[in-house]
């Protein structure tokens, strides 16, 4: 569906486009009759009323641009929030690793961002892609996911320049980061991190701790200015570790409270 070249708020008269984002947003946030929190839009009313216009404002708060910034959480749908909720980001480059695996790993793990990656139903750790990316961990659906993306890209870029995949196989994040430096890989600390930022390149893996071994993790895609610029898996633009789908976001990097595991030259 085009977007209609002006921006669509509460009183739109167009009958038939306010019942198709209605449709859209009642996927897109995963509301059913019978579920918990706000209840779905009645798709045959064609009136963009106040609760229409609360859906659009939840959708736009769980969002991120295709420069992974958040939308503005006004209520009406413009250009850029029509774009997110039709899934018809433009692409955006991967900045370089300078080494050929992490390089190829950026690279798909973007294509996974950029074909917009969700889970299916949402909220529900299920869905083909999602499934597939459990799957090569050796898990099935209803996991959480996000350390299983970054293997499954790991091992895709592998496979793709015919090599070993240096990767730990887990879809645990603190996981990862006990096990990782047996693989050949290492890690840098927090504290050693934003004591140097220079040592954070493109292509590392953050990890993140909430403790009770509860975590996150994802891939480094570009680095500046105390802020890294990252692809995740099991996220979405409130930046949290239980979203659905695959999102490129911009964090602190002292938010990274755990550190960086780095396969670079393996």
């Amino acid at each position: 569906m085009d977007y209609p070249g002006r921006v669509i708020k509460q009183g739109e008269q167009d009958a038939a486009l306010v019942r198709a984002l209605k449709r859209q947003l009642n996927e897109a946030l995963g509301l059913r009759p019978g579920g918990e929190g706000l209840k779905p839009l009645d798709e045959s009313n064609p009136n963009f009323g106040p609760a229409m216009k609360q859906a659009v404002r939840l959708f736009q708060a769980r969002h991120v641009d295709a420069q992974g910034r958040p939308l503005k959480a006004d209520g009406e749908i413009g250009a850029i929030t029509w774009s997110v909720l039709f899934r018809q980001q433009a692409a955006a480059a991967t900045q370089a690793s300078r080494d050929a695996l992490l390089s190829k790993v950026l690279q798909i793990a973007a294509a996974e961002c950029e074909r917009g990656v969700r889970e299916i139903p949402p909220n529900s750790n299920r869905g083909p892609d999602v499934e597939g990316y459990l799957k090569r961990v050796g898990l099935g659906a209803g996991y959480p996911w996000c350390c299983a993306f970054v293997y499954w890209c790991f091992d895709e870029a592998a496979q793709a320049l015919h090599r070993p995949n240096p990767m730990l196989r887990t879809a645990g994040c603190l996981a990862h980061w006990q096990g990782a430096t047996a693989r050949g890989a290492h890690r840098i600390t927090r504290a050693q991190a934003l004591a140097s930022p220079d040592l954070i390149r493109p292509g590392m893996i953050f990890i993140m701790d909430f403790g009770g071994g509860a975590g996150h993790t994802g891939l480094v895609e570009r680095v500046g200015g105390g802020l890294i610029e990252t692809l995740e898996g099991n996220t979405d633009a409130s930046k949290t570790r239980e979203g659905g789908g695959v999102y490129r976001l911009t964090r602190k990097l002292l938010d990274i409270n755990k550190g960086f595991i780095v396969y670079d030259g393996l």
